[in-house]
């Protein structure tokens, strides 16, 4: 481990743990008078994530409405001799690359690597949008889970209004050939209990960027142990995928269009699918995640087409994760919006 890295992680500790004052974690508070929302601001220095996966802009550390919460911290520590996380007694350790939260998003390739990798040499750049170029320190497999070295971050901008953030990522990398201008709006609609995510990608390089970007949802319903009263739902007839360790699907019930727990999680239990079913209609994006016990729920829903649909959870969190494919060719703009509608349940609602 080099000495940026481990730098790196330490940060990433103290700001868990509180160890670092609010004013070096920068923030921006946004409300339209139903939905109160934080999100963190990307800062190399000073910002809460500083990992290779996740894209910087637009993280939901917390959201309420109707006074349930939403999003939040899942994990009480972060180490950066974790890889994803583990378990250390009652406490859930994450990884430098993994203490995320909210509804971040990733852009990943087919193979799961980034763009400009396989092309890479060690010692070479490869880029991950959202984030930077980074360099390619060996010839080991790419893994999201790795602290790389940041080469160049690009230029962030971030302007701010009462409800909405606007961040903008601009990025040149010579030495991979990849470029572009990345802009995501988080806004909160007028007189509604809503958050729209706003996306563009222009590609100002020299290749074609072939990727895709998926939503983790990291939803922390209340901080409540997800159980069998939570139920996600899609817009489509769904089946599971065959996976290879059928222990990972023992706890999810299918029905149709829905999911459902067959109990509470606790301890280190784990749950992991993939779902096909969807067709290339941007209608089949439509996923509602419930708790009949608490009564509340949220509704996400897109202008693009699925190109892949995940699920995961632990005691502490539950995440659908759609995926959405797109492939810019040089001097090309590739927009996309994602919904999300929250609400409340009637009384006994099922």
């Amino acid at each position: 481990m080099n000495k940026t890295t481990l730098i790196a992680g330490c940060l990433a500790v103290a700001s868990v743990c509180g160890l670092t004052g609010a004013a070096q974690n920068p923030t921006a508070a946004v409300s339209n008078g139903q939905i109160k929302a934080t999100l963190y601001l990307p800062n190399a220095k000073t910002g809460y994530y500083r990992g290779t996966r996740f894209d910087w802009s637009g993280i939901v550390s917390s959201l309420h409405y109707a006074g349930h919460s939403y999003y939040g911290p899942w994990y009480q520590q972060v180490r950066p001799d974790v890889s994803d996380y583990i378990y250390d007694g009652a406490d859930i350790v994450t990884g430098p690359c993994t203490n995320m939260m909210g509804v971040p998003e990733e852009f990943t390739n087919a193979n799961h690597t980034a763009p400009g990798w396989e092309d890479a040499k060690a010692g070479g750049t490869f880029v991950k949008i959202g984030i930077g170029a980074l360099r390619k320190p060996d010839d080991k497999p790419y893994s999201n889970y790795r602290l790389y070295d940041i080469v160049n971050g690009g230029k962030w901008t971030v302007r701010k209004t009462a409800s909405s953030v606007e961040f903008t990522q601009e990025l040149t990398d010579p030495g991979s050939g990849y470029g572009y201008v990345y802009s995501k709006r988080v806004l909160l609609t007028a007189g509604k209990p809503q958050l729209v995510l706003e996306h563009s990608l222009r590609n100002t390089g020299q290749r074609t960027i072939q990727t895709s970007v998926y939503d983790h949802n990291f939803m922390s319903l209340d901080n409540q142990a997800p159980g069998p009263d939570l139920g996600i739902q899609f817009g489509f007839h769904a089946e599971m995928v065959a996976t290879p360790d059928p222990k990972l699907l023992e706890l999810l019930r299918l029905s149709s269009d829905r999911v459902t727990l067959a109990r509470t999680l606790t301890g280190e239990d784990k749950v992991a699918a993939l779902f096909t079913g969807f067709s290339s209609d941007p209608k089949d994006y439509d996923i509602r995640i419930e708790d009949h016990k608490l009564g509340f729920g949220v509704r996400a829903t897109a202008d693009r087409p699925l190109a892949k649909v995940a699920l995961w959870g632990i005691r502490t969190v539950i995440s659908p994760e759609p995926f959405i494919d797109m492939t810019i060719e040089p001097g090309q703009e590739f927009t996309w919006k994602i919904t999300y509608d929250y609400y409340t349940l009637p009384s006994g609602a099922k």
